[in-house]
């Protein structure tokens, strides 16, 4: 249990629809200050269960189902409120795959202080060498007797140069097929022998990382789960990852980044709340419907039968993914992982982006090339335009979502392996591991 100087956590009516509402509005008017930090404000919210109310309570949240959860969303909507710390892919991630697999010992150190928005968390998973092909990773952990020295190099890296922690997959057994030999390690990126190096993309943004891993360090205690079976715990991660991609914070809620790199945890929240910027930037890389319709009607495009037409098939688009990622929000509330509905929604999430491109771009003509706050929306449609080949990629390409559908779902025959009772030292390019 979350042990903070929050506010003794209260309990409110789940079974009363009305009255769980209005306990709950009560607790945020009472508690929402901006005048105290944020890291006081995200310790009252973790004090009270709600930085992550539909985990279980003995992880530190209420044990809500996806509904009542959606339920506190809307209230700290409502008051504009700060929303609850995500730790980057950590409270999507890296604390459902911990809950599942890591010992009492690795939920009380860990979960706490990534409820409370101290810790940030990334994904070193692809590699130059394995992208696609993720169980043909090289980076290496060698056994010191009381932990790990690992070495290496991982790409496309999210945001981890502000991460303190991260899922980190590495090779400590080359003796066996590759996805055999992998273990999955909870490793802390505040330490020498880690260089990371943020990527600069194409729309400006720089998102993602390279990072280079010499000798870096791993106790035996951050293991997750048994050694050389770090496949199956990211099973677990994988299917987390493709069920998440869609979801976005509720609107009315103010996103900041959590984490003691991020630099806010100290900070005012009138102060954070008065430097945020006038033009307001996209976290994803796909418009809003209203907002292409509106593009369309201000440039006098919205009669047009071609653009109506696109306009219609873009919000069926939309609605069809939302109605398949309730699929994996069912899953997860019955209890299980999702399956290829999680596939599905990453892969309709592909298809969005792309469309919002070339709808924005054809309905802004050479507008749309332009950057800037000056430029139409702020320079939005050329950033999210140029971002959005990347959701093709990363959480695992198309083809592997295609893949992923064809023999899960439709019980397709597997695509050919001949490496896959090959030990990894016999594989062409295992010489890295030497």
């Amino acid at each position: 249990m979350i042990t903070t100087d929050a506010p003794q956590r209260p309990l409110w009516p789940v079974d009363d629809p009305v009255a769980f509402r209005a306990g709950l509005r009560d607790w945020v008017e009472s508690n929402w200050d901006t005048a105290i930090t944020v890291r006081e404000w995200w310790s009252r919210l973790a004090g009270a269960g709600l930085s992550a109310p539909t985990w279980p309570e003995r992880f530190g949240g209420l044990g809500l189902s996806n509904r009542d959860g959606s339920v506190v969303e809307e209230v700290l909507a409502g008051v504009g409120t700060i929303a609850a710390p995500m730790g980057h892919v950590g409270f999507k991630l890296a604390g459902p795959t911990i809950m599942e697999h890591g010992t009492a010992q690795q939920c009380a150190k860990l979960l706490p202080a990534l409820l409370r928005g101290e810790e940030s968390w990334c994904q070193l998973y692809s590699e130059p060498g394995a992208g696609s092909d993720l169980p043909g990773l090289a980076t290496k952990a060698v056994d010191t007797g009381d932990g790990w020295l690992v070495t290496g190099q991982k790409v496309w890296n999210s945001s981890a140069d502000v991460a303190q922690r991260a899922m980190l997959l590495a090779r400590t057994d080359a003796d066996v097929p590759k996805t055999q030999g992998i273990t999955y390690f909870l490793l802390d990126m505040n330490q020498p022998g880690i260089e990371v190096r943020p990527i600069v993309q194409m729309n400006g943004d720089a998102k993602f990382c390279e990072v280079f891993l010499d000798d870096a360090y791993v106790s035996r205690d951050d293991v997750l789960g048994r050694l050389n079976n770090g496949w199956v715990v990211n099973r677990t991660t994988l299917a987390y990852e493709r069920s998440s991609v869609a979801s976005r914070p509720r609107r009315g809620l103010v996103e900041l980044a959590s984490g003691a790199k991020s630099g806010n945890l100290d900070r005012v929240i009138a102060e954070v709340l008065q430097a945020r910027p006038k033009v307001a930037r996209h976290t994803g890389n796909a418009l809003p419907w209203k907002q292409v319709l509106a593009l369309a009607q201000a440039n006098g495009t919205a009669a047009d039968p071609c653009v109506r037409q696109e306009l219609v098939q873009y919000y069926t688009m939309i609605e069809l993914q939302r109605m398949t990622a309730l699929r994996s929000k069912a899953a997860l509330a019955a209890g299980r992982h999702p399956g290829p509905e999680g596939s599905i929604t990453k892969l309709v999430i592909s298809q969005i982006c792309r469309k919002s491109r070339d709808l924005s771009f054809a309905i802004m003509g050479a507008y749309a090339t332009l950057a800037g706050e000056s430029a139409p929306e702020g320079g939005e449609l050329l950033r999210v335009g140029l971002g959005s080949p990347g959701v093709s990629i990363g959480g695992g390409t198309d083809e592997i979502q295609r893949n992923t559908i064809g023999e899960r779902a439709l019980g397709l025959p597997h695509e050919p392996q001949t490496d896959r009772n090959v030990a990894f030292k016999d594989l062409v390019g295992a010489r890295r591991q030497s």
